[in-house]
């Protein structure tokens, strides 16, 4: 008896090749990090090289290259495939009896202007390792310094250890065997927030407040009364994080005068202590990708290509192969063959994708560049046009995921700032005229009003959204308070100063 069965089977429409893929994972990849990539491909693969100069190459010619290349050989190829071993690679072999043939070994991403340039390496102590040599200055056991150790290793960024002490215990003693109490690592951790900068190792802002206050009333020499402050933080933190100050000055007695010295105390103290070390020690670089000039009116736009070195196919492999494809056809040279023709395939490989991943680049700068033509010769936010991923994707005939991995970790550098490229993407709202106008036009304006309010009488939602349509953008409430967050514009309530 036979039976029939339905089953659901699912295809992949459209199989994307090694040397697709390859491209959009280069494309993602900013230029501060390309160099590295760059230099991981040439560790993986010895067919691959680096240039060691400038050469006088013309980068017009680069069109030359032959993308199409067989991968799918195999030990059965036939004997006339076998005695032509570098039929694939002819495009980039140097020609014996031309020497200006190099250009197609090569992939030149500098021009000769260019000044060579390496990201700077930063090489000074990070926030944890300054911590571990303050641990070590302190007269403590092996079991103790093991415990101050891993507690330190628990910081985060800020400096605050949010892991709970009955946490650390039990990874202390699963991990390194150490079988500790909670007054042992309570012990310890109050030591570490003995440590500077003052404020580390404080489990919330409020403990991390008032360890930096009472570092203060221990070493301030002069007359300053920290009292009030610590009462603050201490007895009414709920109520000064929302910045009830009447009620804290109302349940605590002091006169206004009073709360508003504590108040200048407090809102010096640094919420995040571990964050101003490695702000001061890690130096943050941004390298931007593009650099957009004004020249008269006329707007120009380059690549920066300066971490992309010059690459080329290690004529050593080429010559191997040639000298292969001469000696006698044994199974171990087919494999020798295989080997070093895949070897070379790869750095052709790369050697296109680097090359395509400028191109794609430029074309889609080039394209966001005169969309936004009028921002980018004012530099006024205002004349900001809607943009989405869609309208620049049919400008330039490429998909809109290829535009997103453009834009993505990209920076351009104009006369008025460096920016992130997916900041001139937003969406777009109709004003009361009929026109289109980008949401970032309005965040602009959004802006503008809450810098000029009175601090005293902060502008709540309602009224932002009532003079927004005054200025003609009919906006809702709630689309006030998106934006406003979008812009870590805290409500009213918080904006609110003495």
């Amino acid at each position: 008896m036979s039976s029939q069965r339905l089953t659901q089977t699912q295809k992949m429409l459209q199989k994307l090749s090694p040397q697709q893929i390859l491209l959009m994972k280069l494309l993602q990849i900013p230029t501060m990090e390309l160099s590295s990539r760059i230099k991981e491909e040439i560790e993986e693969n010895p067919a691959l090289e680096e240039s060691d100069g400038y050469d006088d190459i013309d980068n017009n010619i680069d069109n030359d290259i032959d993308n199409d290349i067989d991968n799918n050989d195999n030990e059965r190829q036939d004997a006339d495939d076998y005695d032509d071993p570098l039929s694939d690679f002819d495009d980039y072999m140097q020609d014996d009896d031309d020497d200006a043939a190099a250009y197609k070994l090569r992939t030149n991403n500098y021009s000769r202007d260019d000044e060579r340039y390496e990201a700077p390496i930063t090489s000074e102590e990070s926030f944890h390792d300054i911590l571990i040599q303050q641990l070590g200055y302190r007269k403590l056991d092996d079991r103790k310094y093991k415990i101050g150790t891993y507690i330190i290793g628990n910081l985060d960024d800020s400096g605050y250890l949010s892991r709970p002490i009955i946490g650390i215990m039990d990874d202390l003693l699963f991990t390194q065997n150490i079988d500790v109490t909670e007054e042992e690592v309570m012990e310890v951790l109050h030591i570490i927030q003995e440590f500077d900068p003052a404020g580390v190792g404080a489990t919330n802002l409020q403990e991390c407040l008032l360890i930096q206050l009472r570092r203060l009333k221990e070493d301030d020499e002069s007359d300053s009364d920290y009292t009030f402050p610590i009462i603050i933080i201490e007895q009414y933190f709920n109520e000064f994080i929302k910045k009830h100050y009447d009620k804290i000055v109302k349940k605590s007695g002091i006169s206004e005068r009073q709360f508003r010295a504590a108040l200048n105390v407090i809102l010096k103290l640094n919420p995040k202590p571990g964050g101003a070390v490695e702000n001061s020690d890690r130096a943050n670089y941004v390298i931007p990708d593009f650099t957009i000039y004004n020249n008269c009116g006329k707007l120009e736009l380059t690549l920066n290509s300066r971490n992309a070195p010059e690459l080329h196919v290690n004529k050593d492999y080429i010559d191997m192969l040639s000298d292969f494809s001469k000696q006698k056809k044994t199974q171990s040279n087919r494999e020798a063959v295989n080997f070093v023709k895949n070897k070379i395939e790869s750095a052709k490989w790369f050697i296109d994708a680097i090359k395509q991943r400028q191109t794609t680049l430029f074309v889609t700068m080039d394209a966001i560049m005169n969309y936004q033509k009028d921002y980018f010769l004012t530099g006024d936010e205002t004349k900001l046009k809607p943009m989405i991923l869609k309208d620049i994707s049919e400008k330039v005939g490429l998909d809109i995921s290829t535009i997103s991995r453009v834009a993505n970790s990209k920076y351009v550098q104009t006369a008025y700032g460096t920016f992130p490229l997916k900041s001139f993407f937003s969406e777009s709202l109709t004003n009361d005229e009929g026109e289109e106008v980008s949401t970032r036009e309005i965040k602009k304006i959004l802006m503008d009003c809450i810098e000029q309010e009175d601090k005293s009488k902060p502008l709540t939602d309602d009224v932002l959204t009532q003079i927004l349509k005054e200025k003609g953008y009919n906006i809702a409430r709630r689309t006030i308070a998106k934006y406003r967050e979008q812009l870590d514009i805290p409500v009213a309530r918080l904006r609110k100063e003495l």
